[in-house]
């Protein structure tokens, strides 16, 4: 792949050595003991948290950690805090409980199984799990989602006790169904038996769903049925105008859903393709990355975002938004400088591309699968995610054209992307 992500990319190799690793001392806080230091966040106690409005900012004379709380969960959480999917490094999450962070999004899929193992083991170790918020994820592969309500619940309730054995951990605090793409898999009676179930007897404290597809559909249902306590969504810069999709949000928040923001970052590597020479700079050290989760945050609904960090410098990029939501000059700049909605190359999953494909491949599957791997250096899910993707909608399908056809009404370039997974995986 040409060029550097403005996040540290992360070879293959490199980064399947980190699903052996071990806690151990680090470097790190000899390197950065002085940011530490100065900002008081080692053992960061609860009462740390301020829940800030951006109205009451300017009121803040000293350094705090702005929190808000979740719905109607209650639950008082840092606006920024970790996404684990991509990374296996124990000694990350360690620094990033110390740093300030207390949710830690994570999924039985993720890994196989090796991300809530790790999880769980750097808790018991630090004899922290009172102190912080596991949030888990049950995911059923889509060509199975047709199953009985009766396996759909038995696949619940045995992933959750398979879950909270990798967590070492007697209670998971927030227990989503994962990627839910339509109302009827939302509100599959035998899942919704299982999560229930799990309420009753303690295991999970919350529960909710997560998507990243049709997602406006989703909200409003999840308003009407009034099941779900916390919705994990996908919100980000390249969905700034979607009048629609803001009010779903703010529905949904005002009937007490909390909602937390995944993929606020949107970043990849070829931005700067599509960007004049004079705008190049912005796409140096951490002006994107904080612009753009910062806007994420200053929407009010929005009770927290976990931004998918895998290294030490990203965390503490990521986290120093936690202090203040105001943009800087040039944050501000950066993000009025072009149409950047259009030129973020983030895919929406609003499938409207579906119907200029003669073949029907699901090419919003292979758009994440291409952001897993050029984004996020995660060849695993990249992986898992081709291989639940049923076979006739797959990559192997694209094989058997000579020509792409396919069009994104929001400029991505869908035959690039299929091309460079072919070289992946064709």
């Amino acid at each position: 792949m040409a060029g550097k992500t403005p996040r540290e990319v992360i070879p293959e190799e490199a980064f399947m050595t980190k699903i052996t690793g071990k806690i151990s001392r680090r470097k790190f806080l000899s390197s950065s003991a002085s940011f530490l230091t100065t900002t008081g966040l080692f053992g960061l106690p609860r009462q740390h948290c301020s829940l800030n409005s951006l109205a009451d900012q300017s009121q803040v004379t000293e350094k705090k950690i702005l929190c808000r709380t979740l719905g109607k969960t209650g639950m008082k959480l840092p606006v920024v805090n970790m996404g684990v999917m991509n990374s296996f490094n124990p000694a990350l999450v360690q620094s990033s409980y110390e740093i300030g962070i207390r949710y830690f999004d994570t999924a039985a899929y993720y890994g196989r199984g090796e991300n809530e193992r790790m999880l769980g083991r750097v808790f018991k170790e630090m004899n922290v799990r009172d102190n912080v918020f596991i949030g888990t994820k049950i995911f059923i592969p889509h060509q199975q989602r047709r199953m009985p309500p009766n396996e759909a619940k038995g696949f619940f309730l045995k992933t959750a006790e398979e879950s909270l054995k990798r967590l070492q951990t007697d209670y998971i605090d927030i227990l989503f169904s994962h990627n839910v793409q339509t109302p009827e898999y939302l509100n599959n009676p035998g899942i919704l038996e299982a999560l229930e179930i799990l309420k009753e007897q303690k295991k999970a404290r919350f529960i909710g769903f997560s998507t990243h597809t049709n997602m406006t559909e989703l909200f409003k249902e999840a308003v009407q049925t009034d099941t779900y306590d916390v919705i994990l969504t996908a919100f980000n810069y390249a969905m700034e105008g979607d009048d629609n999709l803001m009010n779903a949000l703010r529905a949904a928040a005002g009937k007490g859903l909390g909602l937390i923001a995944m993929k606020t970052q949107c970043t990849q590597y070829w931005y700067r393709e599509y960007v004049p020479p004079a705008s190049q700079k912005y796409y140096q050290g951490k002006i994107l990355h904080t612009a753009v989760l910062k806007w994420a945050l200053r929407h009010g609904f929005v009770t927290t975002a976990i931004p998918g960090f895998t290294t030490f410098q990203q965390m503490e990029e990521d986290f120093s938004v936690a202090y203040d939501l105001e943009y800087t000059p040039e944050e501000r700049q950066f993000l009025q400088d072009r149409n950047i909605k259009n030129q973020l190359g983030y895919c929406l999953q609003c499938n409207q591309c579906l119907n200029s494909c003669p073949m029907r491949v699901d090419i919003p599957a292979l758009m994440r699968t291409h952001m897993y791997i050029s984004c996020y250096n995660n060849y695993v899910h990249a992986k898992q995610t081709l291989e639940e993707t049923p076979r006739e909608q797959s990559l192997l399908i694209c094989n058997q054209c000579t020509e792409c056809t396919a069009q994104c009404v929001n400029h991505i370039p869908v035959k690039k992307r299929i091309d460079e997974l072919k070289m992946f995986y064709g």
